[in-house]
């Protein structure tokens, strides 16, 4: 097989593993085009003299075409460049291709990213048109589960219908904490007055305060697909998963999360394993509830319904399109972006 095809393969399965906003093939579009354009001759084989400034440049680009850059720790960052994935050599191959074809393989990798986003504003419309009557929880999921551009990003579309509806209820049932200062030792009081205003947001006088229950996501999570999710001002918090899971996995939910109560998110069919490993390692009491797809289906239905639409579902639908928007990019920024770097003249680059 031509050196060339194996470095195909190889950045054919980087684009296929990547989540939406394809931050690692960006990166290695971005070190193709300084290779190709800039007057410094950079020598693909040596890693070290590129390794770190194209973090900068990728970061530059995806904050312009998709609203973010990469969170990720270095580690996985550099996972980029390991031997099964795109080392030095295989990137040599691209680069070497790229620069006689003129930026074509720059321009099969933003053909890719476009072809990603594009999904994205399919289902974005279905999430902005949708009504109370016709919003359903599990077309949406299937769109991801469905899509193979999109699957990657699957656990993340869960976990917003899971804040979203968490948060309608939560606020709906107009909850409340209260924090509350039981040591009356005045002289304690006066020596950590600063600590109590600073970090328990009251003071020495007013020794109480009662706030409404909230949950927060947790943000971006990298590709581990594990840690927190969500969590709440109550004490509580959220995992939510999509994909099987193992006792290691468990572990690292049960013993990773400084939290005394934790709620599980889950499919239907992984109800049972995740019980019966909560049993056998001992962290049954931690694990406060473990909830299904089917129950979020049906909490989803009630918020719908004509009896609580008004007042819960408008807000509940709401909710799912910030998230959503605030979590997927849009592709607006793209186009233009092609255009100025003339890839829309390479014709053969969304099949090379």
């Amino acid at each position: 097989m031509p050196k060339i095809n194996i470095a195909k393969n190889a950045l054919d399965t980087i684009i296929r593993k990547s989540r939406v906003h394809l931050y690692k093939p960006i990166q290695i579009a971005e070190i193709l085009f300084h290779h190709r354009t800039d007057k410094r001759r950079w020598v693909l084989l040596d890693l070290e003299s590129y390794r770190n400034v194209s973090k900068k440049w990728r970061d530059e680009v995806s904050g312009r075409l998709v609203g973010r850059v990469c969170t990720s720790s270095q580690k996985f960052q550099d996972n980029i460049f390991e031997i099964n994935a795109i080392p030095p050599s295989l990137l040599r191959d691209l680069g070497n291709f790229n620069k006689r074809e003129s930026g074509l393989v720059e321009a099969y990798i933003y053909n890719a990213l476009n072809t990603r986003l594009s999904s994205v504003h399919d289902v974005n419309l279905y999430v902005s048109k949708s009504t109370a009557s016709t919003f359903d929880l599990k077309k949406l999921v299937n769109f991801f589960v469905l899509d193979p551009g999109l699957k990657r990003s699957t656990d993340k579309i869960y976990e917003i219908l899971v804040y979203a509806l968490f948060s309608t209820i939560v606020r709906a049932l107009r909850a409340q904490i209260t924090l509350e200062i039981l040591n009356d030792n005045k002289q304690l009081l006066q020596d950590f007055e600063p600590f109590i205003k600073m970090v328990l947001g009251i003071d020495a006088k007013n020794t109480k305060i009662t706030l409404p229950a909230a949950l927060y996501r947790a943000g971006v999570a990298n590709a581990a697909d594990r840690g927190l999710d969500m969590w709440a001002n109550f004490g509580l918090a959220v995992q939510v998963k999509h994909l099987t899971l193992t006792p290691e996995i468990i572990e690292d939910v049960a013993t990773g999360i400084a939290a005394d109560r934790i709620v599980v998110v889950c499919v239907d069919s992984e109800k049972t394993a995740i019980e019966n490993l909560l049993s056998q390692v001992g962290w049954g009491e931690k694990i406060q509830g473990i909830i299904t797809m089917n129950d979020l289906d049906q909490w989803y239905k009630i918020c719908l319904s004509d009896k609580y639409r008004n007042n819960l579902g408008k807000f509940l639908l709401r909710d799912v399109e910030r998230e959503f928007n605030l979590e997927f990019p849009s592709n607006s920024e793209l186009l233009p972006f092609i255009k100025e770097r003339g890839y829309f003249k390479l014709k053969t680059a969304g099949s090379w």
